[in-house]
């Protein structure tokens, strides 16, 4: 499996500031099936920031973007992906081996 943080920071776009908010629930549910699936292991509100930061276990970053995409909400919404490796996951010592 692949890991990634996603930040996910509020861009309404095409909607008022109002319809945004009263849509807003929708998002919450769909990301909430996905952590009751597994698909997202951690899910925090980035506090002053009006976003989340949520780390994703995936197959690929296709089905990232699946995910992603497939958010009610990510029309109005802006993604940055950051890809992780978990502790152990490299050898972390293999540039100094010639």
């Amino acid at each position: 499996m692949a890991l990634f943080a996603v930040l996910a920071t509020q861009a309404p776009s095409g909607i008022s500031a109002d319809e945004f908010r009263a849509r807003l629930p929708e998002g919450f549910a769909y990301t909430r099936k996905l952590v009751e699936r597994g698909v997202i292991r951690h899910s925090w509100v980035r506090v002053g920031a009006a976003g989340g930061l949520l780390v994703y276990d995936v197959a690929s970053h296709e089905e990232l973007l699946t995910h992603l995409y497939d958010n009610p909400m990510s029309p109005h919404l802006s993604f940055e992906v950051v890809p992780l490796a978990e502790p152990g996951a490299f050898d972390s010592t293999s540039y100094t081996r010639t």
